[in-house]
C-alpha cells in the first residue's frame, strides 16, 4: 500500500530508473537522477489528469526529464455515464471500445460516435485549462512514459497510448503504481513495456491501495505540471 500519490510516484520513478537503465548523477529524495544533458531531452512523462499528473511530476523529478499532461476521457454507457465502455483521446486513432460490453449492452454505433465527439469537446476544454495556451511537448522520436495513479479496466491508459503512438515516439512505456492483474495483458499489447509496482488479482478500486487518496483539483494539476496559469496574474 502507498502512503499517497507522491509516495507512489517516487517509488515508481525509482523502479523506472532501474528498468530503463539510465545513467545517474546526483540524488533527489535519496534516489539517483538522470545526468542533466544525457536523457533529459529524450524522455517525456505524460500524466493522465487528475491523479496521474501528481504521479508524473514525481517520476519526472526522479528521472530529471520533461513532463506534460495527456487528456483522455472515458466513454460512458447510455443512461449510465459512470460505466465505461471505452475511452478516447484527442485524435481518432486513440479510440478504444470494449466490444464485448458494447455487444452485451446492445449499444449502437451512432451512440458511440456521438459520445466520442462529445468527449473530444471536453478534452479540448480541459487541455486549454491545463496548458493555458502552452503548446504540448513534441513526442516524436522520444521515449514516452504514460502514467496514472492506477488502472482497473485500463481503458483510459489504452486510449492514451494510442494517442501517443499517433505522434511517432521512439518508444512507449506504460508505468503504473498498481493495476489489475488481468488488465496487464491488455496494456502489454498497447506499449513496448508495462512497468508497475503491484498487480493484485483482487482489485476493486485504485483507492484501496492508498492510505490517502484525496480528490485532485484542476488547480493541483496545473501546479504539478508546472503550467503557468496566465489568467491568475
Amino acid at each position: 500500500m502507498f502512503k499517497n500519490r507522491q509516495d507512489a510516484g517516487k517509488l515508481l520513478g525509482k523502479r523506472l530508473l532501474t528498468e530503463i537503465n539510465v545513467p545517474t548523477g546526483e540524488s533527489l529524495y535519496g534516489i539517483p537522477t538522470v545526468r542533466s544533458g544525457k536523457l533529459r531531452d529524450k524522455i517525456v512523462v505524460l500524466g493522465i489528469p487528475r491523479g496521474g499528473v501528481v504521479i508524473a511530476k514525481e517520476i519526472a523529478n526522479v528521472l530529471d526529464c520533461q513532463m506534460d499532461v495527456i487528456v483522455v476521457k472515458k466513454l460512458g454507457a447510455p443512461g449510465r455515464p459512470e460505466l465505461a465502455i471505452g475511452a478516447v483521446g484527442e485524435t481518432d486513432g486513440s479510440v478504444f471500445t470494449d466490444e464485448s460490453m458494447v455487444t452485451e449492452l446492445n449499444i449502437s454505433r451512432e451512440y458511440i460516435k456521438e459520445e466520442i465527439e462529445s468527449k473530444k469537446e471536453e478534452i479540448k476544454r480541459r487541455e486549454n485549462l491545463y496548458r493555458q495556451d502552452r503548446s504540448p511537448l513534441d513526442l516524436e522520436n522520444k521515449i514516452v512514459i504514460i502514467t496514472d495513479d492506477g488502472a482497473a479496466t485500463g481503458a483510459t491508459i489504452i486510449a492514451a497510448a494510442r494517442e501517443v503512438w499517433n505522434h511517432k515516439p521512439k518508444k512507449v512505456i506504460i508505468a503504473l503504481p498498481v493495476l489489475a492483474k488481468d488488465t496487464m495483458v491488455k496494456l502489454e499489447k498497447e506499449a513496448d513495456e508495462v512497468i508497475y509496482m503491484e498487480a493484485p488479482e483482487l482489485f476493486y478500486a485504485v483507492g484501496q491501495f492508498y492510505e490517502s487518496f484525496e480528490q485532485v483539483s484542476d488547480e493541483t494539476v496545473i501546479k504539478n505540471a508546472k503550467i503557468k496559469n496566465k489568467k491568475s496574474k
